[in-house]
């Protein structure tokens, strides 16, 4: 049976109820001034800038230390085994709510603004976009599994390592764009030195589309995976929110998007719109679990079947 699924669209209202005086931040999208209802805080919990990869803070060391190790591992042919054994979909099988909870054993090492434990996160961004958007209830249900694939750190989905799992994400199969973060340490990598991969396209056409494009292996991809085999009702825009919400290199510099086509365009502004929740809602706040817990209870039932594969 095919289920049709309209596409969320952008009202005119939110696309221009902002004015010249408000802080429009990497990717185009608009930081909400004191007046609005998102009130994005200039630093994170260590003090530090959001996303200052080079702030001398107690995680810096260890941050930096992922990228080395990411930068050097994940190469193309990498990702295609990692997506061939994930993809099978055999390592549990359990609700999205269930898997919620065991992110509470999961740390990401490579965030330099949060270590609490990972569910803190998924509902602090999603309690922050249902203040503000109300009425996009698959969008409150997004931010709530974005990450959802960090169990892939877990003894039970094969306990992998950080590097592939967590950290921003880019393509494979191209040059690896300046932009990246901690970019000096692609140089380790078998693939810089392949000249099919050496070019701004490499093996790709312009506008081809990200869905052709290699991405790195990581928890956005996985998690994308399980939603859409398991036949998740949730609509376009909340699947390219999950598989490249890490694609910082995209929606921060723009780099990439000569291979985007028009959909992954309109895509785009969902996305744009999810990362400011996804960055700047980070707090030592903590969410009261219990008390909205029923609320996602119900859009996991709206969206997706009792129990998925994973």
């Amino acid at each position: 049976m095919t289920i049709l699924i309209s596409q969320p669209e952008l009202s005119e209202d939110r696309k221009d109820n902002y004015d010249a005086n408000e802080l429009v931040l990497d990717g185009g999208f608009v930081v909400p001034n004191k007046t609005e209802a998102f009130d994005a805080p200039e630093i994170n919990s260590f003090g530090n800038s959001f996303r200052d990869y080079n702030a001398e803070s107690e995680r810096q060391k260890t941050v930096e230390e992922f990228y080395r190790q990411q930068h050097t591992n994940q190469t193309y042919d990498y990702v295609t085994k990692m997506r061939e054994e994930y993809g099978k979909l055999d390592k549990a099988v359990m609700s999205i709510w269930d898997c919620c909870e065991l992110l509470n054993d999961v740390v990401d090492d490579s965030d330099p603004d949060l270590d609490e434990p990972q569910i803190q996160h998924l509902l602090q961004s999603a309690e922050a976009i249902r203040k503000d958007y109300p009425d996009e209830d698959w969008l409150h249900l997004t931010a709530l599994i974005h990450d959802l694939g960090k169990v892939l750190l877990l003894p039970q989905f094969g306990q992998l390592p950080q590097w592939a799992v967590v950290g921003d994400t880019f393509p494979l199969g191209c040059a690896f764009d300046e932009s990246n973060v901690h970019h000096k340490y692609f140089k380790n990598n078998p693939d810089f030195k392949n000249p099919d991969y050496s070019s701004k396209n490499g093996i790709y056409k312009e506008g081809c589309g990200l869905d052709n494009v290699v991405i790195s292996w990581g928890h956005d991809d996985y998690m994308y995976l399980v939603a859409k085999e398991n036949g998740t009702t949730l609509p376009h825009a909340a699947l390219f929110i999950i598989r490249y919400h890490s694609l910082y290199p995209l929606h921060k510099a723009g780099a990439y998007k000569h291979l985007m086509n028009k959909e992954d365009e309109e895509d785009l502004k969902w996305l744009n719109i999810f990362n400011k929740y996804d960055l700047y809602s980070k707090s030592k706040v903590l969410v009261d679990v219990d008390e909205v817990k029923p609320y996602y209870q119900s859009l996991i039932k709206k969206y997706f079947t009792e129990t998925l594969r994973w």
